[in-house]
């Protein structure tokens, strides 16, 4: 079974409260167009109208060489986080492809894992990927410009 975790609502809220991004500066308020801005906490296309923040984050607990930092949105009011980690979040349904790979337990890219994948294989390709042994999780990321969108994990079939 598969986990699609979105972004910790403590760091969600710091950032909509005004907090400090990856590169130590506040968010930039915007106004969605509805098209292609999904929100990394509730895991939906941010509405057309709404405010929206857009910021520098790095979804890895430390720098390193493969703790990639780069931008991503998120609603400007804050958002309930996606509720229910065992169903796939609306923000892979938006895409036709999505650029998916594993890392290792201390975060590192386990090379031979990364992929394009097509949005209905994501699941599929996301529990081969967990299958091997060197990894510990997934991440999920636009095809097209490489923004992280939310973690993949595995878990034990329930009891």
């Amino acid at each position: 079974m598969l986990h699609y975790m979105p972004m910790p609502t403590p760091q969600a809220r710091a950032y909509q409260r005004g907090g400090a991004d990856a590169y130590g500066r506040t968010a930039e308020h915007q106004t969605s167009d509805g098209d292609g801005a999904p929100c990394r906490h509730c895991l939906k296309n941010i509405p057309k109208g709404a405010g929206m923040l857009v910021l520098a984050h790095c979804p890895f607990p430390e720098k390193q060489p493969y703790a990639e930092t780069g931008p991503i949105f998120l609603c400007a009011d804050e958002c309930k986080a996606h509720a229910d980690p065992a169903t796939s979040p609306d923000v892979l349904s938006t895409s036709p492809t999505y650029l998916i790979k594993g890392y290792s337990e201390d975060h590192r890219i386990v090379y031979g894992t990364g992929a394009i994948v097509e949005k209905s294989s994501v699941a599929s390709e996301a529990q081969s990927i967990l299958a091997q042994d060197r990894v510990a999780y997934v991440h999920a990321r636009s095809a097209k410009n490489n923004c992280y969108l939310l973690r993949i994990e595995g878990v034990g079939s329930p009891s």
